[in-house]
């Protein structure tokens, strides 16, 4: 019986252990290759997410304030408050005038924003003789990457310290969308800072950016942690750095209208009320939350009383 067993299955020589063994490798090569491919695909997917952020794209200008309407301005250079880039921008005087106003536009756009459009804001400015600064972060630039408001709060003070030179004495940012959320960024160290009109702000932190990718694409979950991984290798900065925390906490000594549209795909309003429910310090601090209100299109539809409110304010800030 012995003797049959051996013949049906014959035992192994030391060649045929090592065929055996090849075999399993090839058999454990052809298993683990997809999934290598799917892991890296994967993560390649998730990190061109997190470059591609950090990178919008952003329509070359169109016009200039003299052009589009009727403005008298310069063209302007100054830099940054730490000395690291060099900004450009058109200065548009108002003749005797102390107040100025910078505009902070937001992702995606330039000095221009052309669906807000800063040029009729600046000319209802220039009629009350506001000095105006329009100015292009140094993102705009498609060699720079835009980092949520960490390199773009030094850019905006340097933008306030330029109209300082200028004779400016009663200085306001007017900001929009993430150019709003650099200005609440600015102001948590800015001494410079009269008051500030705070349009549709957005605030680069985790959930946010996620929700706003997810219009875009549909991910699941554990994709908002992957692209916050990414984010610093590939952008030289981490999300984890905007201070967001601190925004959204924080009572600041300076007036602020809020301005935020409840239909807002981009910015959620609650977060602007949480963080107008902080403003204790300055009484002039106010919110106007409008129902219809969508994500920087609120001028354009509700032109007369924007201006009504925002001129108001000003007035009362200074």
């Amino acid at each position: 019986m012995k003797h049959m067993q051996n013949a049906i299955h014959p035992p192994l020589d030391e060649s045929g252990i090592i065929l055996r063994e090849k075999l399993n490798l090839r058999w454990m090569r052809y298993m683990l290759f997809p999934a290598v491919i799917l892991i890296a695909a994967i993560l390649t997917f998730h990190g061109y997410i997190a470059w591609a952020l950090a990178r919008p794209t952003i329509a070359p200008l169109t016009s200039n304030p003299l052009e589009a309407v009727g403005l008298a301005y310069e063209d302007v250079h100054f830099p940054s408050s730490d000395g690291t880039g060099r900004l450009e921008g058109w200065y548009i005087p108002s003749e005797g005038s102390h107040r100025s106003v910078v505009f902070s536009h937001g992702y995606g756009g330039n000095r221009e924003e052309l669906w807000v459009p800063f040029y009729s804001l600046a000319e209802e400015l220039h009629k009350r003789s506001y000095n105006v600064l329009l100015f292009d972060y140094s993102y705009v630039r498609p060699e720079i990457s835009a980092t949520g408001g960490i390199r773009e709060s030094r850019e905006l003070q340097g933008a306030i310290e330029y109209v300082r030179t200028r004779g400016g004495t009663s200085n306001y940012v007017w900001g929009f969308s993430m150019g709003a959320g650099t200005a609440l960024q600015t102001a948590l160290y800015s001494q410079d800072i009269t008051g500030m009109v705070l349009d549709s702000t957005f605030i680069l932190e985790p959930d946010t950016m996620f929700m706003n990718v997810r219009q875009q694409i549909n991910l699941p979950n554990i994709s908002n942690p992957l692209i916050r991984l990414f984010f610093p290798f590939l952008n030289g900065t981490s999300i984890r750095k905007i201070p967001y925390e601190a925004v959204k906490s924080t009572s600041y000594s300076v007036p602020i209208l809020f301005i935020h549209g409840m239909k807002d795909a981009k910015a959620p309003y609650d977060m602007v009320e949480s963080i107008y429910a902080n403003q204790s310090e300055n009484p002039n601090s106010n919110l106007w939350l409008v129902p219809n209100g969508r994500h920087e299109l609120i001028y354009k539809a509700n032109k007369r009383e924007y201006l009504k409110r925002s001129f108001e304010f000003l007035k009362r800030a200074e």
